[in-house]
C-alpha cells in the first residue's frame, strides 16, 4: 500500500488533469492513475514509427476557443508551453466545380463568402450573429462554466429576460429545423449543419436549435496547439507536478474501494491498494465507474441500473486517415482562390443538403456512407510536426461503430476505406497522387474504443445528449452536479455537463464541486450561474 493521498482521480484525460491541477493548487496531495502508457487521453500526438519526425494527432486536433477557457488562464498553461494558433481562413468547404464556402475569423469575410451563394442567407447570418452574441457571452458561456441548474429553475430564470426567452425559443427546435427555417440556399444549409452541427451533436435532436447560432456567434473558432495536441496534456501535467501532484500511467484500476459507504481508494489490477483521505473522482464513463469498478455491494441497484442505461451517440464515431507527405495538399480550386491552400479545416465531399439523411440512414443500417470528410494539414501552420520541408495531414469522417453487423469488421475494411478517402482527396488536390504520399495509416471507430475505452462504441462525445442526458441530468438524475450517490465519489469526464470535446469544462466544474464539499477556498473566480441569470 502506498502512502495515503488526499484524493485519487481515475483517468488522465484532459478533464481529469484539469480537476487535478485545480485541487493541487488548492493544497491537496492528489494522484491520477491511468491504464494507458501516456497521460492525456485523446490529447495524443504520436511519431510515425516507420518515418521518424512525422508527428500525427491521432484523436483530438481542432480545439475551439481553447485559449479563452478560464482554466487555460487560471493554470497559466501558456507558461508551460501550450501555445495556440487560430488560422484566419478557419474553414473552407470546397466544391468540385472550384467554388468554396469560407468561414473566417473575421465575420465580415464570412458574410462576404455566404453572399456569393445567397444575399438573403448572408443577411440572416449577420442577424443571428448580432442577436446571439450577447446570449453566448451572458448565458451560454457562464452556463458551460458552472455546475448545471435543475431544469425547472433554469427555465424560470431564463424566462425573466428577453435574452433568456430568445434562447429558450430557439432551443425548442432541432438544428435541422433551425437551419431549414432560417436559411434558404441548399449549400448554405449543408455547410452550416456540417461545420456547426454534425461534428458535435445529432442534428435531429430537439432542444439544440441554439447550437448553430451559438457556434456562429462565438468570438473564437477552431484552433490547434503548437507542437501537437499532446502539448496541452504536457502543460497540464507540468502544472500538476509543479504543485505536488502525481500522475501514474500503466496502472490499470481494478476497483473503487468503498469503506463505510464512502469512497476510500482504488485497487489496481496489480493488487496494489492506494487510499484517499478525502475523495475519489472518475473521469471514466458511467458503465466503467459504477459497473466495472464497483461491485453490487458498493453500488446500489438503482445506481447500477442508471449507469447501465446510459446511452451513446449513433453519429459520433470517427474514422481517420493520416498521411505523411512530401508537400502539402495543393487544391485545384486554389487556381482561382489562392487562399484555399492556406485553409485550416477543409471539408470535402459535401455538395448538397440531402446528403445528411443519407449519412444518418447509413449509420442506422451499419453501412459505410458516401464520403464526406474534413481535415487539416497541421504543418502549414506548425513546421515542427514534420521533418524539414515535409508535411503531415489527415482527414476525418463520421462512420458507424458497427459496420456490416459488427465493429470487428473494421479491422479488414479500414485500409480499403482509407484508399477511398485518399482517392476523393486527390480529386480535389491532384498533387496527392503518386509519390507525394510517403506513408499513410487509418484509425477506425473500433480503434478509438480500444485506445480510449471511455469512448464506448467509438463515441467521441462520451454519451448522447438525447434521452434526457443533458445538463443537470447528465449522465443521469442524481449525478448531474459531479457528485454521485456514493459519498466521496465524484465524476469529472465527458459523460458529465457540458459533455465531450476538448473543453476541459467538465473537470473545471467538477473542481468547484469537490473544493466546495471539502470546504476549500476557491482561489479562482468561477461564475455563479444563478446570480448571472438573475442579473440579465
Amino acid at each position: 500500500m502506498r502512502d495515503q493521498y488526499d484524493g485519487i482521480i481515475i483517468g488522465t484525460g484532459h478533464n481529469a488533469l484539469v480537476l487535478q491541477a485545480y485541487l493541487c493548487r488548492s493544497g491537496l496531495r492528489v494522484l491520477s492513475i491511468d491504464r494507458a502508457e501516456m497521460y492525456g487521453g485523446g490529447l495524443a500526438t504520436i511519431e510515425n514509427p516507420r518515418f521518424p519526425g512525422f508527428r500525427h494527432n491521432t484523436h483530438a486536433f481542432f480545439h475551439r476557443a481553447l485559449n479563452a477557457m478560464p482554466w487555460y488562464r487560471d493554470l497559466d498553461l501558456a507558461r508551460h508551453g501550450a501555445d495556440y494558433i487560430e488560422p484566419e481562413l478557419n474553414v473552407a468547404l470546397i466544391l468540385p466545380d472550384g467554388r468554396a464556402m469560407e468561414w473566417w475569423t473575421s465575420i465580415e469575410k464570412t458574410i462576404e463568402s455566404f453572399a456569393e451563394f445567397s444575399n438573403k442567407d448572408a443577411a440572416a447570418l449577420r442577424q443571428w450573429v448580432e442577436e446571439f452574441r450577447p446570449i453566448v457571452e451572458k448565458i451560454l458561456l457562464p452556463e458551460a462554466q458552472s455546475p448545471p441548474l435543475p431544469p425547472e429553475r433554469r427555465r424560470e430564470l431564463l424566462s425573466r429576460s428577453s435574452l433568456g426567452r430568445k434562447l429558450l425559443s430557439v432551443s425548442e427546435l432541432s438544428p435541422i429545423e433551425f437551419v431549414e427555417r432560417e436559411f434558404r440556399h441548399d449549400l448554405v444549409r449543408a455547410g452550416l449543419l456540417f461545420f456547426n452541427g454534425l461534428r458535435e451533436i445529432d442534428l435531429r435532436l430537439k432542444g439544440f436549435g441554439h447550437s448553430i447560432p451559438a457556434l456562429l456567434s462565438g468570438q473564437h473558432m477552431a484552433q490547434m496547439c503548437r507542437g501537437g495536441s499532446a502539448k496541452l496534456a504536457q502543460a497540464l501535467a507540468a502544472d500538476i507536478q509543479e504543485h505536488g501532484g502525481e500522475i501514474m500511467t500503466k496502472a490499470e484500476p481494478k476497483s473503487i474501494l468503498v469503506h463505510n459507504k464512502r469512497a476510500a481508494g482504488v485497487e489496481l489490477a496489480s493488487g496494489e491498494r492506494i487510499m484517499a483521505r478525502a475523495f475519489v473522482a472518475s473521469g471514466l464513463n458511467p458503465q466503467q465507474t459504477f459497473l466495472q469498478l464497483m461491485d453490487a455491494e458498493s453500488a446500489p441497484p438503482r445506481l447500477r441500473k442508471q449507469a447501465a442505461g446510459f446511452r451513446y451517440n449513433l453519429l459520433s464515431p470517427l474514422f481517420a486517415l493520416n498521411v505523411a507527405l512530401e508537400e502539402p495538399p495543393r487544391y485545384r480550386a486554389a487556381d482561382r482562390r489562392p487562399e484555399l491552400n492556406q485553409a485550416f479545416m477543409v471539408i470535402l465531399g459535401l455538395e448538397e443538403y440531402l446528403q445528411f439523411p443519407e449519412i444518418v440512414r447509413a449509420h442506422e443500417l451499419g453501412q459505410i456512407p458516401p464520403t464526406v470528410m474534413w481535415g487539416a494539414c497541421p504543418t502549414l501552420f506548425d513546421a515542427t510536426q514534420a521533418p524539414n520541408g515535409k508535411h503531415t495531414a489527415f482527414m476525418w469522417e463520421k462512420m458507424p461503430y458497427a459496420v456490416q453487423g459488427s465493429a470487428a469488421h473494421w479491422d479488414s475494411l479500414k485500409d480499403r476505406h482509407g484508399e477511398t478517402m485518399l482517392r476523393l482527396w486527390s480529386r480535389f488536390a491532384p498533387n496527392l497522387q503518386g509519390k507525394t504520399v510517403i506513408d499513410s495509416f487509418t484509425r477506425s471507430p473500433l480503434d478509438t474504443e480500444r485506445s480510449l475505452p471511455n469512448m464506448q462504441d467509438g463515441d467521441l462525445l462520451v454519451g448522447s445528449f438525447a434521452h434526457g442526458q443533458v445538463g443537470y441530468n447528465r449522465p443521469f438524475p442524481g449525478a448531474g452536479q459531479y457528485r454521485t450517490p456514493i459519498r466521496g465519489l465524484y465524476l469529472c469526464g465527458g459523460a458529465t455537463h457540458p459533455g465531450g470535446n476538448i473543453t476541459g469544462l467538465c473537470g473545471y466544474n467538477s473542481a468547484r464541486t469537490v473544493a466546495t464539499d471539502l470546504a476549500l477556498r476557491l482561489w479562482w473566480n468561477p461564475p455563479q450561474i444563478e446570480s448571472v441569470l438573475e442579473a440579465l
